[in-house]
């Protein structure tokens, strides 16, 4: 079947290669596409070269940019000050920075995650 909208995209932030991987392997099952970047400097670079996405999925702890700035610099940003930004950690006790749809504890419940996906970037049908 020819696709006459294109997908909508994911960015995936994250310093772990697996992790990144799967997810990204998974969301492609739910038909969006995906970008990925090893760290919040990576993400800006790739925000700067590619189309918008409709969502940044975002690791708290990361060497070069951490999750915390690169969502100061993406809030700074009139472009992405909406951009809808779920962070992820393994970290016992972080809580949703303002400015984020939310918070998942890796290992990712993957029902609830790709239920907070659809809802803040509905797939195309």
């Amino acid at each position: 079947m020819l696709r006459t909208t294109p997908q909508p995209t994911i960015l995936i932030v994250d310093d772990e290669p697996d992790l990144r991987e799967v997810v990204a392997e998974l969301l492609e099952m739910e038909d969006y596409a995906v970008l990925q970047a090893a760290n919040g400097q990576l993400a800006l670079d790739v925000l700067a070269s590619a189309n918008r996405p409709c969502m940044v999925l975002l690791d708290l702890m990361m060497p070069v940019m951490d999750g915390y700035e690169f969502l100061n610099r993406l809030r700074a940003d009139d472009r992405y000050r909406e951009l809808p930004v779920l962070m992820l950690t393994a970290h016992f006790s972080a809580t949703a920075p303002p400015g984020t749809v939310g918070l998942l504890r890796k290992p990712v419940d993957i029902s609830e995650l790709l239920k907070l996906v659809a809802r803040h970037c509905p797939p195309v049908t």
